[in-house]
């Protein structure tokens, strides 16, 4: 059931909605403000009076719009009717621009038309053929109003109206003017149709997506798998916008409503290609991460980020122009002056752009990639992320420290991440009460403890007695070890130091510490002294 009501087009839903609606439809009995008030139309210009009958008209007010017709005394009772007729029939002219009727008291006289003649619009009539809507006076200072030809004519004009049926039988509410100029029933009807549009084009990219990935399934590589997976909302989107473009036609929009709602469409493709072309952007970044390429030249790998979120800017930027282009701005002009302030734009942003081409040389210099333990200055600690105004460093207190970039290509950089191996230095001292055959055995036994490991890098080990300390006899030990994890590191120097104490307890030996010795001298007596 729940897929059936989904699958009625938007019109049918509307149909449904007015089965149970209340029924006081176009072709009813007028208004408790029906009525002439032939005193309501004191209005002098052309542009005044009609400017006037539309205000009325679209707020239902047919009775006093009725005054504005110029109609023989024995259909005095249709004016009610023909005003609503006539407002209909205006949404559907070819030609209708009132700001273009002319506002003086006499008309334009330049238009080749009598002095008591004013034409305001154009339509078309019952064979297709445009025909004019004009607006007349009985004489110098008389009301203007739409003349009596034209009165003549609304009935037939509005029985050709595609329409028609819609504003005979729809309830008065819904056939008012909302926002945009669209009727309220046509504001039902669009939401209709984009729920329809949604529910089919969430269909259709299903099925687009499974005809796509029996063709991408036979390619041995993965990038076009994801690609296709991360498009899955663009495709959806799309099919959506091309049904609802379908339905269009069957809300009988007028002009302006009809350019409003194409524009609507418009922006919403334009935003759905710039959705996909965002997504392909990631996956592109993605996919050059973990090509051979990339693992071969790690250096070059680093500017993937970067990279990528230059793209992801550059997509955002063209979606805020051609959103701009859509809504009717001029985009040109706004690179024009954008080109002519742009000195300013230069001296107000110089730090921007200094970090911005810092960023560019961190990433093409490669002192550092993402991840990477690094020291700047007094900043210890991982980096998260290079972006393209400052790189964030997560210190061992947990504290996030930004850098600008452009500061940062000018101070010392120092990386962990690129060793390819940690080196151990300590000093090991002895009591002075240790002997030469105990110091060299002691030598022996540390050496011997540094090469017994298997992460000892054997080329260089420095095992030699330093020094004749104030308070001890020193060993200087030197050594590296074939790992670049820290961790794994603090776990060996802690094999090695243990070791060292073996060794030093074996050879019946005594690690020194800090020792003072006070020698007392007496000194001879005096000859006093002895003397008593």
């Amino acid at each position: 059931m729940r897929n059936f009501l989904y699958g009625l087009p938007p019109l049918a839903i509307l149909t449904l909605t007015l089965l149970v609606w209340p029924c006081n439809g176009f072709a009813q009995a007028p208004p408790p403000d029906a009525g002439e008030r032939e005193n309501d139309v004191v209005l002098a210009s052309p542009r005044a009076a009609l400017l006037r009958y539309l205000e009325l008209a679209r707020a239902g007010r047919y009775g006093d719009a009725g005054a504005f017709l110029d109609v023989p005394p024995e259909r005095a009772s249709e004016r009610v009717t023909l005003a609503r007729q006539l407002r209909a029939v205006l949404d559907r002219a070819s030609k209708f621009d009132p700001e273009a009727v002319s506002e003086q008291a006499e008309g334009n006289l330049n238009d080749g038309l009598p002095p008591a003649f004013e034409q305001v619009a154009v339509v078309k009539g019952v064979d297709g053929a445009e025909v004019p809507v004009r607006m007349s006076r009985a004489k110098a200072g008389a009301p203007w109003r739409f003349s009596r030809t034209t009165s003549s004519k609304i009935s037939g004009w509005y029985d050709a109206l595609p329409d028609r049926w819609f504003l005979e039988h729809l309830p008065s509410a819904l056939l008012r003017e909302g926002p945009r100029g669209l009727l309220w029933w046509q504001w039902l009807g669009l939401l209709s149709s984009l729920l329809v549009g949604w529910l089919s084009g969430a269909l259709l990219g299903r099925l687009l997506r499974k005809g796509l990935g029996a063709f991408v399934g036979r390619t041995s590589a993965q990038w076009d798998d994801r690609l296709l997976a991360r498009l899955a909302g663009p495709l959806t989107s799309a099919c959506a916008i091309g049904v609802v473009r379908l339905l269009l036609p069957q809300l009988l929009l007028y002009a302006d409503a009809e350019t409003f709602v194409e524009h609507g469409l418009r922006g919403a493709f334009l935003a759905t290609i710039l959705w996909a072309v965002w997504r392909v952007v990631d996956v592109s970044a993605e996919a050059a991460w973990d090509s051979s390429w990339s693992l071969q030249h790690p250096a070059s790998r680093a500017l993937i980020p970067l990279l990528r979120r230059a793209g992801q800017a550059v997509v955002a930027v063209s979606g805020v122009l051609l959103f701009l282009s859509t809504l009717g701005y001029a985009v040109t002009s706004i690179l024009a002056g954008l080109g002519i302030g742009g000195l300013a734009l230069a001296l107000a942003s110089q730090k921007t752009v200094e970090n911005l081409f810092g960023a560019f040389s961190l990433g093409i210099d490669q002192p550092f990639r993402e991840g990477d333990f690094v020291r700047v200055d007094d900043v210890v600690g991982t980096v998260e992320s290079l972006g393209l105004r400052s790189t964030k460093i997560r210190t061992l207190d947990r504290t996030l420290v930004s850098i600008p970039n452009g500061k940062l290509a000018e101070m010392k950089l120092e990386t962990f991440a690129v060793r390819d191996r940690l080196r151990l230095a300590c000093t090991v001292g002895l009591e002075y009460s240790t002997s030469v055959q105990q110091m060299r055995a002691v030598l022996r036994g540390l050496e011997a403890a540094l090469r017994a490991h298997p992460k000892i890098w054997t080329d260089s080990i420095v095992v030699r007695f330093k020094e004749l300390a104030a308070s001890s006899l020193d060993i200087e030990v030197m050594a590296w070890f074939s790992t670049s994890d820290w961790s794994e590191f603090q776990g060996i120097r802690e094999e090695i130091l243990l070791s060292f104490m073996t060794v030093v307890e074996e050879e019946d030996c005594s690690f020194a510490f800090p020792t003072r010795t006070v020698h007392v001298v007496s000194e001879p007596a005096s000859a006093g002294e002895r003397a008593a």
